[in-house]
């Protein structure tokens, strides 16, 4: 009996390549782009201030019929309550959509420089204590050189204990406000975009141009104003969140608004602690704009900057670079900018 032919097995069947992705204008290589999600970000802004103004002067409008002197957001100068409610109204409109942008993208919202775990810890108070002495050092020079002088008391009695409390919670919503919109979420997502540092020059540049309609300023006092986003930028990348700035942001602003009562980006203050008064040349002044257009700011920034620096060696800001709808335990490991 002759033995059957023996076949050989089939060679298995080799797996299918998988496809190159295809990128477009809208996804890439880590999903939605940057540029989109910006302008998400910011058209939720708008709907809800645009829902917010529309219903305050459709309430002023009802009750008094005068809703033109009285539906704006902004301030003619600076009182607690005006500049409470005004920043207030921008941090809680900016919060509210990061907080719609963090369940689209399937993010905690920590991630965008504000985590609950390090609120009002050790990094805010340093940055208060400094922001405050950073103000300080910047007036004790204008004196030095006889541009600058206290006159004596502006306040009295219990009117120093609300007013001090005041002014404090003011210009912790002032820091909160200011630092989150312009260095929360949209630094985060550019930097997934197009790098820390380039975000952070790009966003400083609009932080200048926002002072810009400020009563009084000048081109100098806006290049303080975007120096002083650099340095809110480098404290976010050596301490990956914005804590230490919202410090240093509330320490200036209370110290100069507030403590010394001299002018705030042109804008007077009310129920200050002391008189000041200036004399000398623009320079060393300020002028109309008051210390933050003197030439003394950004040297003592730049001062801030380079101790700061030695003392925070690591950069610890971080972001997860993807995009995609996913569940979070999917997110991908986050990677360091």
């Amino acid at each position: 009996m002759s033995n059957p032919e023996i076949i050989p097995p089939a060679e298995p069947t080799p797996p299918p390549q998988p496809q190159p992705p295809q990128y477009t204008i809208f996804r890439g290589p880590n999903g939605i782009r940057a540029g989109w999600r910006v302008l998400i970000f910011l058209a939720i802004i708008a709907g809800i201030a645009g829902g917010i103004a529309l219903v305050i002067g459709m309430i002023v409008a009802l009750s008094h019929g005068r809703a033109k002197a009285r539906t704006g957001f902004g301030v003619s100068g600076l009182t607690p309550l005006g500049l409470s409610i005004s920043e207030g109204t921008m941090f809680a409109v900016t919060v509210l959509a990061a907080w719609i942008m963090a369940r689209i993208e399937h993010r905690r919202f920590g991630q965008y420089g504000l985590p609950g775990r390090h609120a009002f810890r050790k990094d805010f108070w340093i940055g208060t204590l400094v922001g405050f002495s950073a103000i300080s050092s910047c007036l004790f020079a204008m004196f030095a050189l006889h541009g600058f002088q206290v006159t004596g008391l502006a306040i009295h009695g219990n009117t120093i204990v609300t007013a001090t409390l005041a002014w404090g919670i003011t210009f912790i919503l002032v820091g909160l406000a200011e630092e989150f919109s312009f260095r929360g979420y949209l630094q985060y997502t550019l930097t997934t975009g197009m790098g820390f540092w380039p975000s952070a020059i790009l966003l400083s540049l609009l932080f200048g141009l926002a002072h810009r309609g400020n009563p009084g300023e000048t081109w100098f006092g806006l290049l303080s104003v975007v120096f002083f986003g650099l340095l809110f930028c480098l404290f976010l990348r050596r301490r990956g969140n914005l804590w230490w700035a919202v410090g240093f942001h509330a320490g200036w602003d209370w110290g100069q608004t507030y403590f010394y009562g001299v002018p705030d980006s042109g804008l007077l203050p009310y129920h200050n602690l002391l008189n000041s008064s200036f004399s000398g040349p623009r320079w060393l002044t300020g002028g109309t704009v008051g210390p933050e257009a003197s030439v003394f700011t950004p040297i003592v920034l730049g001062i801030v900057a380079i101790l700061f620096a030695l003392a925070y060696r690591q950069n610890l800001y971080v972001t997860d670079g993807s995009a995609h709808i996913h569940p979070r335990s999917d997110l991908s490991p986050q990677t360091s900018v």
